[in-house]
């Protein structure tokens, strides 16, 4: 399925698309030293949400899609180096409005979880009246 959404989103910082159906998507990111906050190597926080955030725009893969609301919990540390899988899946649409689950794994092993409350605008939301 192509891509419709986020076609810009940068590999190196939100991930890159592994599989695109309608209603789901899995998406990758391999995180970087650039990415820890300490001499341990832990990765903040905000690159796992961005990796789910991404697979969850993918899931519902519309041009305008944007983050309304999340409810979220980080399950494990994450560690530079390590290779992150996100998978979302639709599981309330009502229309514009779109209900996504979307899960973090290293390894097979589970590292955040997350509900995303998507919004499907009629018009980008940076596009204003003339």
């Amino acid at each position: 399925m192509e891509v419709r959404t986020h076609g810009l989103a940068s590999e190196r910082l939100v991930g890159r698309p592994l599989k695109v159906e309608p209603g789901y998507a899995e998406a990758e990111l391999l995180t970087t030293e650039e990415m820890a906050v300490d001499e341990h190597g832990l990765v903040h926080g905000g690159f796992t949400f961005g990796l789910a955030d991404y697979a969850a725009m993918l899931a519902v893969n519309e041009p305008t899609v944007v983050l309304g609301k999340a409810e979220v919990r980080f399950l494990k540390p994450v560690k530079a180096g390590d290779r992150l899988v996100a998978r979302a899946r639709i599981v309330d649409d009502l229309g514009r409005k779109k209900v996504v689950e979307a899960e973090v794994f290293r390894d097979g092993e589970p590292v955040f979880e997350g509900v995303f409350h998507c919004y499907v605008p009629e018009r980008h939301v940076l596009e204003r009246d003339g």
